[in-house]
């Protein structure tokens, strides 16, 4: 197998698993998965709080984004918020009923961590940051030729 099909095989498989134990989640709190998800974005992702950035960030369709939102607003676990600049611009927010959802998240992700990163030590763990990093600096510039 080559090194390219291998990591996207590898990343399809950790994709897998986590939303494998998300969704443990989503039946206890009665939520589709992309509900869940879009409570977790939210609640990780400060000051990118609009559907616009949950479409874009996680690379999710519109329409699903807008019902999984209205699903979510029905079930009082989240509110819109005008922008007081831009009235074109609707923030969202999680209220308090969210609250034990996002513990439950949280969980299922110190979980989901402690599994994937099981048996590696902090000298691994900070070599695969600087790996990261530097494969991420290399596609961001890549990106950035191609789009001149």
């Amino acid at each position: 197998m080559n090194k390219s099909t291998e990591l996207w095989m590898g990343l399809r498989s950790l994709l897998r698993l986590y939303d494998k134990m998300l969704k443990e989640v989503c039946t206890a709190h009665d939520l589709t998965v992309l509900e869940a998800d879009v409570i977790s974005f939210l609640q990780n992702n400060p000051g990118k709080d609009t559907a616009a950035d949950i479409v874009e960030l996680r690379l999710l369709s519109k329409g699903a984004v807008s019902k999984a939102v209205e699903s979510l607003l029905q079930k009082s676990l989240l509110e819109r918020i005008p922008d007081t600049k831009d009235r074109r611009k609707i923030h969202l927010k999680l209220k308090s009923e969210a609250g034990p959802i996002t513990d439950c998240i949280d969980a299922v992700r110190e979980e989901f961590l402690n599994i994937v990163l099981d048996g590696f030590t902090k000298e691994e763990l900070a070599a695969s940051d600087q790996f990261f990093k530097r494969l991420f600096n290399n596609t961001n510039r890549a990106m950035e030729r191609t789009e001149k």
